[in-house]
């Protein structure tokens, strides 16, 4: 008997991201865990960087197809596109920010969640 490893669907969803994210070579790939944190908005922040409004866009349409194509699955908001400064998609429990580098440090969103556990990974 296979004994399957059940995964959460937003550990699921943050995977999708991540893949999406080393696809178009985003850089500096962290994943917030905030379960544990009862303010929190979301079970996960995926946070990257690009080098280019261009590369942010690329990134998040590249998202945008590995969840759909996996879980047939849309953003509940996305927003950003306009400038691709800092794009955000939002899948619910799943809550997406790909910036362009200057404006990532500028936000320090990583900061404002420093209790939240945090993963990083490689770019592809």
């Amino acid at each position: 008997m296979v004994k399957k490893k059940i995964v959460a669907l937003s550990t699921y969803l943050s995977e999708l991201a991540v893949q999406g994210i080393q696809e178009k070579k985003g850089e500096d790939i962290v994943r917030l865990d905030l379960r544990n944190i009862h303010t929190s908005v979301a079970d996960y922040f995926i946070i990257c960087s690009a080098t280019s409004g261009t590369q942010v866009k690329a990134i998040a349409d590249s998202v945008e197809k590995e969840v759909y194509k996996a879980t047939q699955a849309d953003p509940r908001h996305k927003e950003g596109f306009e400038s691709a400064d800092w794009i955000i998609l939002d899948y619910f429990d799943v809550v997406v920010h790909i910036f362009k580098t200057e404006k990532r440090h500028f936000y320090g969103i990583e900061e404002l969640w420093g209790d939240a556990e945090s993963t990083n990974f490689q770019s592809a």
